[in-house]
């Protein structure tokens, strides 16, 4: 198997390089962003947010914002975390600080993913550019060469032109799943933190305004902000 694999990459020519360099790329890419969205940035966020609510709603908003340091890597925590800073602050400063953690989160779940897209893209580009020089090779081969070696270039040319396309689309077609679906794990990840940002939101103005109309029975630790 790695010999034969090996006799491929050798009769593509030198087209197979650049081929093979931007498969190392895509690897290390898709390598990455698994660990990131499957392990960095990702949290269950129904457990961690029914956890949220059910301390806000008791008043400790301290203890809350230490839940959130415990998964600090994760993105909907950062987020959660900055509304809850400002808790006992207006509707606009949370709103405000929650639209802020969220443009910092961002880049980082979609970092490289459609450089990944472009790589792929590229694999199979530069596998069309090795087949039509083989092509060229072989119209050379038939027009000009001399009879005992016509046979051998034109073979010799037609590997170039057909083990490149191969190379290519073997790069591009993993790459552009991989793409798929780390963009749709991403995209998961960021409508997560719209979705539980606003429930927070919503949780800690209605907070806000039981505090102002009973601030005599408001008790616990909700000292953030």
């Amino acid at each position: 198997m790695l010999g034969s694999f090996a006799k491929f990459y050798v009769d593509g020519g030198a087209w197979m390089h650049p081929i093979a360099l931007v498969s190392i790329f895509c690897v290390a890419m898709v390598v990455e962003r698994t660990i990131a969205l499957f392990f960095r940035y990702n949290v269950n966020a129904r457990s961690f947010m029914a956890q949220i609510q059910k301390l806000v709603m008791a008043n400790n908003i301290d203890r809350a914002i230490k839940l959130c340091n415990v998964t600090s890597t994760a993105v909907l925590p950062k987020v959660v975390k900055a509304a809850l800073v400002k808790a006992n602050r207006g509707e606009l400063e949370i709103n405000n600080a929650v639209e802020e953690a969220t443009l910092e989160v961002v880049p980082q779940v979609t970092r490289t993913l459609s450089t990944l897209a472009s790589f792929a893209n590229l694999a199979t580009l530069l596998g069309l550019l090795g087949t039509i020089v083989g092509l060229i090779d072989a119209f050379a081969a038939v027009a000009s060469a001399p009879p005992d070696q016509k046979s051998q270039l034109l073979m010799a040319a037609i590997a170039i032109a057909m083990n490149t396309t191969a190379m290519g689309l073997i790069v591009a077609i993993p790459s552009l799943a991989a793409y798929a679906f780390l963009n749709s794990a991403s995209k998961r990840i960021l409508d997560e933190v719209d979705q539980y940002s606003v429930k927070l939101m919503n949780l800690l103005v209605a907070r806000g305004k039981s505090r102002v109309q009973d601030p005599a029975g408001v008790g616990g630790s909700g000292t953030a902000g």
